[in-house]
């Protein structure tokens, strides 16, 4: 890579860090890190089709009380220069690529477990010295803490991603050559169910009773090949303003079951 392309992606990877904190404009979600790893490095084909396929897997990623959800960040920076330079070492297969950047994405997702830990440790003492600035009234030198540990997030994403960029392209593709093709088929496999787990974690959190109907009616739709993606969306739009439409209307009396706000729960209930 050269130093302009390396320097775009610790600004990537950079910002993608403090997002994993900040979680305002989302640059640390797969599908929008992977995508302009890919535009700088000049892959953005194969940054997308990275992107969308760990973004599948990252869905059911959530924080949950004390426990941290894998890093997202990491996973999304580290594993699309590791596609990158595969490419750049002249891998004539880039499918194969993109599954091997898949596959390696999460044990980086949980290897960034352990960076997460290292800057949340030295967060806290940084937080006793926000607090030491707000006892004396120094309300810049809380600022300026302020970005420092913004700065830390960033950093921890930021020196791995250069760490990787000077790893020698010929170095990366010669290790994807000499994948015997049991374990890059099984890889391959891997990185297909990964899509299916996300799919799954997410499913488990929200499934009730109410949402199972339209989970089945949704998988039913999909199946029939004459509608596209655009028309499924349009289906799942009209479902939910009819849903909310209903659930108004029993609000306000006129529902089934007594009235409880929830339509589709007032009409199960009635069947038990």
């Amino acid at each position: 890579m050269s130093a302009i392309t390396i320097l775009l992606v610790a600004i990537v990877a950079l910002l993608a860090g403090m997002e994993g904190i900040l979680d305002e404009f989302q640059f640390h979600q797969p599908l929008v890190a992977c995508t302009l790893i890919g535009l700088v490095t000049g892959h953005l084909q194969e940054g997308i089709l990275l992107g969308g396929s760990l973004q599948m897997m990252a869905l059911g990623w959530a924080n949950v009380g004390a426990a941290v959800a894998p890093d997202a960040a990491l996973a999304s920076v580290a594993s699309s220069i590791i596609m990158v330079l595969a490419l750049n070492g002249g891998a004539t297969d880039s499918a194969k690529a993109v599954t091997t950047a898949i596959a390696v994405a999460v044990p980086l997702s949980v290897a960034g477990l352990f960076l997460t830990m290292i800057c949340r440790t030295i967060a806290t003492a940084i937080a006793h010295a926000m607090d030491g600035c707000a006892e004396k009234g120094d309300f810049s030198g809380i600022e300026r803490w302020q970005y420092a540990a913004i700065l830390m997030q960033g950093l921890r994403i930021a020196i791995p991603a250069v760490l990787l960029c000077v790893i020698p392209a010929e170095a990366v593709t010669n290790a994807l050559n000499a994948m015997p093709d049991w374990l890059s088929g099984g890889m391959a496999v891997g990185g297909g169910m990964v899509a299916s787990v996300g799919y799954a974690m997410v499913i488990n959190m929200m499934a009730t009773k109410e949402t199972w109907p339209f989970f089945v009616l949704g998988f039913v739709l999909a199946a029939i090949p004459q509608l596209t993606l655009i028309a499924l969306g349009l289906i799942g739009i009209s479902l939910a303003l009819i849903y909310l439409g209903l659930k108004d209307l029993a609000k306000q009396g006129g529902g089934m079951g007594g009235g409880s706000g929830d339509p589709l729960g007032d009409i199960l209930n009635d069947y038990e």
